[in-house]
């Protein structure tokens, strides 16, 4: 069978379209028994999704079915209760900007909204920020003229109220939402699952380098496991997969997070889920977490761009000198060693403009970082991160944006010091049983944790230097598992 199944209220409805065997009446499907691990895409182009209709219970039971769904019976509650959104002030300067080009003079006016796509060029950013808080096939999107909060209402949008270029624009994007499961021929045997690899070709500091990516492809091949690598681009057909591994730096009030949640309320299976990211990408949140569970970690202070930071009073806190960091830093990035009042002067001048709180930490020298990866609550890899030469960090970061970084040797779990991998452990556990880099230091005979990372690095001959295709294995295992417990 197809791996789509596109729901009509009656046969009719797809006369406009061209033929397929995915088309299913509602009725029909509610009489459709399915086997629980049947793993489906169910498009529900239903007229009416009202609460106890048909279209309203073939969601809520494409659901229980083990199929991801299309609108999701969360996504029908929060337009039939009006729930709204609002975008973000580069979206609204976008649409302003739009709406001032085009002229625009009614109060309201309507933007229609595709699989995350829209016709008018221009918005296409917004069309696919509505579609990831509301994925739906048809969107129709009150909105009004003023500079901010251009969204007044989101509501559904009948099929058969579509005028003929609207069809084909429909058609279209239907097609090139689903065009993997269309156009792919089927094969004797079918895949175990399908995975998203998400990731930024252009990032220059990726946790994944491309041959640990093509290693994971090559394995995922013979674990006949369809792995295909995706892009910001690609989000409108994220419903397409069963699991996402995201392989691109992930930070709250970004395209990764708002992936990520998409993923997990649709029942697919998540490497960095979002809870993960909330907890590990804030370095604020991780001060107050170690504390709380007695955690091994430097003296931190928290510094308030409201108040008055003088140099003595952190000093007497955390000694001299201090790193002064921003709380959502990565790859060093985002970091200052502080050794006087007036390099405290300057980097408060500059890191204030990117958060309101930083984080002044004990500054603990060492020849090394311990990075400890843990898959599941088990240990993956185990590396010492050296210092940049005659730096204080892993990574030298020059104004003229060249960058380099120390060395890396990776060892053998059982090499690891068991107060190293008992530290990690601990800490680990309370984030979650994803994929997590804990890195820490051994100062005195004691193990401190200095982060926790929800997107830990893994490039090929690094990483997986001590495991090789081993690594790439447990994690596809990994996702095969989650997926089994959501679908049992």
């Amino acid at each position: 069978m197809n791996n789509v199944l596109i729901l009509v209220d009656k046969p009719d409805d797809w006369n406009p379209y061209s033929k397929t065997n995915s088309i299913l009446t509602v009725s029909d499907y509610l009489k459709f028994k399915s086997q629980g691990k049947d793993r489906k895409l169910v498009i529900n182009l239903s007229n009416d999704y009202s609460y106890n209709s048909e279209g309203y219970y073939c969601s809520l039971l494409a659901q229980t079915r083990g199929h991801k769904v299309i609108p999701g019976v969360d996504i029908i509650n929060k337009v039939e209760a009006g729930t709204g959104i609002r975008m973000d002030n580069n979206l609204h300067k976008l649409c302003y900007q739009w709406i001032q080009k085009n002229d625009i003079k009614e109060d309201i006016w309507y933007l229609n909204v595709y699989f995350g796509t829209c016709k008018e060029k221009g918005l296409e950013r917004v069309a696919h920020f509505i579609f990831e808080n509301y994925p739906a096939p048809l969107l129709r999107v009150a909105m009004n003229t003023h500079a901010r909060n251009q969204i007044e209402s989101i509501q559904f949008l009948p099929l058969h109220q579509l005028n003929e270029e609207e069809e084909d624009y429909f058609a279209n994007a239907l097609d090139q939402f689903s065009r993997r499961i269309w156009r792919t021929p089927q094969t004797a045997k079918s895949a175990r699952y399908n995975l998203a690899v998400l990731y930024d070709p252009d990032e220059k500091f990726p946790p994944s380098d491309k041959r640990a990516i093509h290693k994971l492809l090559e394995i995922a091949k013979k674990m006949d496991i369809h792995a295909e690598l995706i892009t910001e681009e690609d989000a409108p057909r994220l419903l397409e997969f069963d699991a996402l591994f995201i392989r691109t730096t992930t930070s709250l009030n970004h395209y990764t997070f708002h992936l990520s949640q998409m993923a997990t309320q649709n029942g697919m299976a998540v490497i960095d889920d979002p809870l993960s990211i909330i907890r590990c990408t804030n370095k604020v949140y991780l001060k107050e977490l170690f504390e709380k569970e007695k955690i091994p970690a430097p003296t931190s202070m928290l510094l308030f761009k409201s108040n008055e930071n003088t140099f003595e009073d952190i000093t007497e806190q955390v000694g001299s000198p201090f790193i002064l960091k921003i709380p959502d830093g990565s790859f060093s990035i985002g970091m200052k060693k502080i050794n006087n009042k007036e390099e405290l002067a300057a980097a408060l001048e500059i890191l204030f403009q990117k958060s309101a709180i930083l984080l002044a930490q004990e500054f603990t020298p060492t020849e090394f970082d311990w990075r400890i990866g843990l898959l599941n609550g088990e240990p993956l890899y185990a590396c010492k991160y050296f210092m940049a030469k005659n730096h204080w960090q892993i990574y030298c970061h020059y104004e003229s944006g060249r960058s380099r970084c120390g060395l890396v040797e990776t060892i053998p779990i059982y090499q690891v010091p068991r107060k190293i991998l008992d530290t990690a452990l601990k800490a680990a556990s309370f984030i979650g049983k994803g994929l997590y880099g804990v890195d820490l230091k051994m100062v005195n005979d004691r193990a401190i944790v200095i982060e926790i990372n929800d997107n830990p690095s893994i490039d090929h001959e690094l990483e997986d230097a001590v495991l090789g295709d081993e690594l790439y294995y447990r994690l596809l295992n990994h996702f095969g598992r989650m997926l089994d417990v959501r679908h049992f």
